[in-house]
């Protein structure tokens, strides 16, 4: 202990202890926010929540979060298609039809509203309800420039808070920096 440091008021001595350990954190916090960026590619109703619930949840820990969308996985952010999002019974392992079944016409609907009904029985969040947290929580929601041309796409059908105009180079250099990358 230094001469100056017995001189000390004592509590004045714990005064800047606590603060400095409060710089310390306050350090420590910005040094470590992680990031991360998820790449969503398809639109179905089932594939819509991963990238959500994943994103949402983790802007909620104080994360940095990109949802990267591109080809089917723009229906997610179409202001119209969010509310039609369909599920798919063929090859989808958790029908509980077989594949030949599942073909007949009619049965993606079947499957969307058996979903949707247990989505509902449970109080889970809709996809609605999943964006609006995700903007709320600064999640950015990106739109791939490519196949918005490729598709057809008008960027005035997407919700207003959606970043259009990005291309999978930006997207690269995202995740080329992020603690987690994922691939939806």
């Amino acid at each position: 202990m230094s001469a100056e440091a017995a001189d000390a008021d004592p509590a004045e001595r714990v005064a800047e202890l606590e603060e400095r350990v409060a710089e310390l954190e306050a350090q420590r916090d910005d040094d470590e926010q992680k990031s991360m960026v998820i790449v969503a590619t398809k639109g179905t109703l089932d594939m819509a929540y991963p990238p959500l619930i994943l994103a949402s949840t983790a802007a909620a820990f104080g994360w940095d979060v990109t949802v990267f969308h591109t080809f089917w996985g723009l229906d997610i952010l179409h202001e119209e298609r969010t509310e039609d999002l369909k599920l798919s019974a063929v090859g989808n392992p958790n029908m509980p039809v077989p594949n030949a079944v599942a073909a007949i016409p009619g049965m993606d609907r079947v499957a969307t509203t058996m979903m949707e009904r247990r989505i509902a029985d449970n109080d889970t969040a809709t996809v609605s309800e999943l964006l609006d947290t995700c903007f709320e929580m600064g999640v950015e929601l990106q739109a791939c420039q490519m196949t918005i041309d490729l598709m057809g796409y008008d960027e005035d059908d997407f919700h207003d808070e959606v970043t259009v105009g990005v291309g999978a180079a930006t997207a690269l250099s995202r995740m080329a920096d992020a603690d987690v990358q994922l691939l939806v």
